[in-house]
């Protein structure tokens, strides 16, 4: 809930909702990373805490408060106060012998601390309290109704509550005019249970910051997403919404899928699909991606609604894009990362035969990190890219019509069955580099070491090199050596070779398994998927460059 008030200067400001108050007693990061960044995700606490306040949430409009003379309640009563500067919506407003009591729902069961609640909800129950206070009433207390224990708390508003909710005001005031967010808290039991854990990273950032903590990395997000993409390849598909599902029907409108919008991560529209305006409204509503591929895979075009809130994000971005030392810095972690990842790859599977490639390789790592200018690492990295494939159909076993015999890497087109499994790989790589990127709230047309191109999605590419090797050179050798693929999942357009309808989507489906394997990540020391390690991926970016971490900590396998 946005309220534009004027303070004392005649300048507009935005209301600080109550409800942020409460998460900046809580955890000032949090509630820079929900009000000011607009970062938000749901846990089973958020969605377990919207149905206990089902009923106040949808309830009728906001009605004038009744005069004091007679006892009556009021439920979803919005109130706000321009000297304040804050407003609210409380859940249920009491009045009985000519004074009034806000009382709040709170999921789970009555807490045994000395004031009956924690700080957070004390102080903004006491804001709800002030508020009415403006409003004419008389207010000396109010009350927690605790849905989980079925007990009522009562809480006095003391002279000393009172201070500490003002505090809590100024400090939220504070923090949302700050650059950046405040540090993480440190190994702190209040990042357990945070819906946005994920997205703060508190311990990753903490480590790779140099803060002092007494514990390793503590894995608080989910190893994998529950929710998934939804691919659409049939030509003349159609998708539509019902209710709270994704309809896809054939040509002669008949359901083939129904999938629940809450196991959807985002749609992939391949080929001459239809997406009725509905289901976009609604995809759009939620924050959902559509990636628009054509039938070989080549991402088009990418919505998401209304985007990301996240200007400071992206200032921060252009402002690293036009300094030459800063842009030169990422470019150097990606292309160091991206010829390490793939000297792993080979060593794992050919260590005892190219042992003078692999010496090789890492000296041609050690350059890259150290390359003075982007055409001199764009040079170290294409040497590096000539030894690898050089090396790369070694990695692949054959059928007998030697469809999978490979020589070197070519595209647009592609000419043969092997590298149609890379450009097809990659373009799936760069779709969900973007959209995470995306997500995050960059730019994905602003990258560092790809330049910008009219329709390319540059950022995607830097990021997306690290995982080159090790995810889409890995499905694409595994597809092959375990026979997921075979010489009838291709046809032959011209001069080029790709992937027919049946080829996609086992290759799609191998894509996804890879990507919800769980692996150990190499600083942190937790497993996740590589669709998780996407996302942190960026968000590590986007705490690198505003001023969070010293160094972007490109991924790189051991």
């Amino acid at each position: 809930m946005l309220l534009a008030m004027h303070d004392d200067t005649g300048d507009v400001a935005v209301a600080v909702p109550a409800r942020m108050v409460n998460e900046v007693a809580y955890c000032p990061r949090l509630f820079y990373l929900e009000w000011v960044d607009r970062d938000f995700d749901d846990n089973h606490f958020t969605v377990e805490g919207r149905f206990v306040h089902r009923r106040v949430d949808d309830g009728e409009p906001t009605k004038p408060l009744a005069a004091p003379e007679e006892p009556w309640k009021a439920r979803s009563v919005e109130l706000s106060s321009a000297e304040l500067g804050v407003t609210g919506k409380v859940d249920l407003v009491e009045c009985d012998g000519g004074e009034v009591m806000p009382v709040e729902t709170k999921r789970g069961k009555a807490p045994d601390v000395p004031e009956g609640a924690y700080e957070p909800e004390l102080v903004q129950l006491c804001l709800y309290g002030l508020l009415l206070r403006e409003a004419g009433y008389v207010v000396t207390r109010g009350a927690f109704w605790f849905a989980g224990s079925r007990t009522r708390v009562e809480v006095p508003f003391t002279d000393d509550l009172v201070a500490r909710t003002k505090a809590a005001i100024a400090l939220a005031k504070t923090v949302a005019q700050q650059k950046a967010p405040p540090p993480p808290l440190v190994a702190s039991p209040k990042c357990i249970g945070c819906s946005l854990s994920g997205l703060c990273l508190p311990d990753e950032t903490n480590l790779l910051a140099g803060v002092a903590s007494a514990e390793a990395p503590r894995a608080l997000l989910p190893a994998r997403d529950d929710a998934q993409p939804l691919y659409v390849q049939e030509v003349g598909a159609r998708v539509g919404v019902s209710g709270q599902c994704l309809q896809v029907k054939d040509t002669e409108g008949r359901q083939v899928l129904a999938a629940p919008l809450v196991d959807v991560s985002h749609l992939v529209v391949m080929g001459s699909v239809q997406v009725s305006t509905q289901a976009l409204k609604e995809l759009s509503s939620r924050g959902l991606p559509v990636a628009w591929l054509s039938t070989g895979g080549w991402l088009s075009g990418l919505l998401d609604g209304l985007g990301h809130g996240q200007v400071a994000l992206r200032r921060a971005q252009y402002a690293a894009a036009d300094d030459a030392g800063k842009a030169l810095a990422l470019a150097r972690a990606f292309v160091s990362a991206k010829i390490g990842n793939a000297r792993t790859m080979l060593r794992r599977n050919l260590e005892e035969r190219a042992p003078g490639l692999l010496h090789e390789l890492s000296q041609l790592v050690e350059k890259a990190e150290t390359a003075e200018s982007l055409e001199v690492l764009l040079g170290h990295e294409g040497n590096a890219a000539r030894l690898y494939f050089e090396h790369f159909g070694s990695l692949l076993e054959n059928d007998a019509l030697g469809t999978f015999d490979f020589v070197q890497r070519n595209r647009r087109p592609p000419k043969d069955a092997v590298n149609a499994l890379l450009s097809f790989c990659y373009s799936m790589l760069t779709k969900d580099l973007a959209v995470a990127a995306r997500l995050v709230g960059f730019d994905p047309y602003l990258g560092f070491l790809h330049q910008p191109r009219v329709g390319r999605f540059s950022l995607a590419l830097d990021v997306m090199e690290e995982f080159r090797p090790i995810v889409a050179d890995s499905v694409v050798v595994s597809a092959i050596n375990t026979k997921v693929v075979g010489p009838s999942d291709f046809i032959r357009r011209g001069v080029g070779v790709t992937l027919n309808a049946e080829g996609r989507k086992k290759m799609l489906r191998a894509w996804e398994r890879r990507l919800s394997d769980k692996v150990t990540h190499p600083v942190f020391g937790y497993r996740v998927s590589y669709r998780r390690i996407f996302e942190m991926q960026c968000r590590l970016l986007a705490r690198h460059l505003r001023g969070e971490l010293p160094a972007y900590p490109a991924f790189r396998t051991r």
